[in-house]
């Protein structure tokens, strides 16, 4: 088992929060010389999966499930890695067996180096080109999961996420400053979770899992109103907010669920839901319909 130094924290057994699987795909990298790195996706699970990330403690089915794909796309002489990365996590829908999932977000500008055989220890005071980049993401799934259980209850973890940043751009590190003309990244994502401006959003998503979807076995006509509700918050936000990214965030992951959440509803139920939706999200536009065929 790999040995961990955690920094300013205690990690008593079997506290861990992530169930996450990593796959990593090496086929546009050549070379037999870094044959070794198809152990990346093993090393960075057990980091993943066995450090401890907040001071709660959790049941084994309580674990957050997330998924981490990783495309390495160059390689030069020193092992310094290029590579695009998908993740995505998910969380139970209350008195059900289905998940639904809280995002999937792509980032495509990711450089490191790993060598054979390298371990990976978790520092919170100093940058490091693999671990702040995992670090960074696993508080991006720990504040969305801890959001929709609780009104605004991932700030503590979006703020880590910030330090992330912040300590990675002292560094000059790259992938990590702000882009001119784009927003989708790692800087335009954590500067809108942390903007006031969009807490509306953020309260919505609330709304939308914990009074909404966790709701819907039980009392589904009431579950309806309020997913309805968060949609209308998440219009309204949008209104007033200048970009994009949360909420294509949002209901890429969510556009299809919501369909099938309000398709049973009445027809004033549909014929809202479909006017809010086509506002807020037209790039789903045709998915929507169905809602009002």
């Amino acid at each position: 088992m790999m040995l961990f130094m955690l920094v300013g924290l205690y990690q008593p057994a079997n506290a861990q929060e992530l169930n996450c699987s990593v796959s990593v795909n090496d086929r546009q990298i050549s070379g037999s010389s870094y044959d070794y790195v198809q152990e990346l996706a093993n090393t960075i699970e057990q980091y993943l999966n066995e450090n401890r990330w907040t001071n709660d403690r959790y049941l084994d089915h309580e674990k957050i499930n997330c998924t981490l794909q990783i495309v390495l796309t160059d390689v030069d002489g020193n092992a310094n890695f290029t590579a695009e990365a998908v993740w995505s996590a998910s969380r139970p829908i209350y008195n059900t067996n289905r998940q639904t999932t809280l995002f999937i977000i792509s980032d495509g500008n990711w450089q490191f180096d790993y060598a054979r055989n390298r371990n990976l220890i978790y520092d919170d005071l100093q940058y490091d080109d693999l671990t702040s980049f995992i670090d960074f993401y696993a508080l991006i799934i720990l504040g969305y999961d801890y959001d929709g259980f609780a009104e605004l209850g991932g700030s503590t973890f979006f703020n880590r996420a910030l330090d992330v940043m912040e300590l990675a751009q002292n560094t000059g590190a790259a992938g990590w400053g702000r882009s001119i003309g784009a927003q989708r990244n790692r800087y335009g994502l954590i500067s809108d979770l942390t903007n006031p401006s969009y807490r509306e959003l953020r309260e919505a998503f609330y709304r939308y899992h914990r009074l909404g979807l966790d709701q819907f076995t039980n009392n589904p006509e009431e579950a309806r109103e309020q997913l309805l509700e968060a949609l209308d918050q998440i219009r309204n936000a949008k209104r007033v907010t200048g970009n994009n990214y949360l909420f294509d965030i949002f209901f890429g992951a969510k556009n299809r669920e919501i369909v099938a959440m309000l398709q049973g509803g009445s027809p004033a139920i549909r014929t809202s839901a479909f006017n809010i939706l086509s506002d807020a999200d037209p790039a789903n536009t045709s998915e929507y319909r169905r809602l009002v065929e």
